[in-house]
């Protein structure tokens, strides 16, 4: 492009395409944030479920340190990742992760006698799933286990129940840990655990 100024023409390069610039500039801010969006996503995946007891359908603990909560496999959360059920005065807590099948990791918390809020140990030998004792349970599959972990006088634990609202089938509590390996010798330790869950 050729401008008048007085003495003569001087030549002024073209303007790049706007479009090139503006998907350059996207690309620069996308490059600038993926670490901090990655910062975000792992800290998310990291957190547990705050302590409730409304009956939201929530359940989190550490093994190992680690955060788990139930989670279903890609888009398609599974109906059954968490479930309560009572039979008599038992409650049986089952939660499961498919988010990387086929692995996938569950919980099962058994507790036996509730009848009111309170402590209930884990801290019997027992068989499960059939424990005449309250037991706390983790078991890694692909398709067959790996590895199951349960409690027993070794290896204890408790469950707290802090409410129990039979009228709105409601059942919430904390607990806590160590279990000790049936196929493969080891010890998890279960920390932070937490669960706030309507009984089916």
């Amino acid at each position: 492009m050729f401008l008048p100024l007085s003495g003569g023409f001087k030549y002024q390069r073209p303007l790049k395409n706007r479009s090139m610039l503006t998907t350059i500039s996207m690309k620069k801010i996308l490059v600038a944030f993926l670490p901090l969006m990655l910062l975000i996503s792992c800290n998310k995946d990291s957190e547990l479920p705050p302590i409730t007891d409304n009956g939201n359908g929530t359940f989190g603990a550490k093994v190992d340190g680690v955060a788990w909560a139930p989670k279903g496999f890609g888009p398609f959360p599974a109906s059954n990742i968490l479930e309560a059920r009572m039979s008599g005065t038992t409650i049986t807590i089952n939660a499961r992760n498919f988010a990387s099948s086929p692995n996938e990791t569950e919980f099962q918390l058994t507790i036996h006698n509730v009848t009111a809020p309170g402590i209930y140990p884990l801290n019997t030998d027992v068989t499960h799933p059939n424990g005449a004792a309250s037991y706390g349970y983790y078991v890694k599959r692909n398709l067959n286990p790996e590895n199951e972990w349960l409690t027993s006088s070794t290896y204890t634990g408790s469950v707290t129940i802090t409410k129990i609202d039979m009228v709105n089938r409601i059942v919430a509590g904390t607990f806590e840990f160590s279990a000790g390996g049936i196929i493969t010798p080891g010890v998890i330790q279960v920390t932070e655990g937490r669960f706030d869950v309507k009984i089916l």
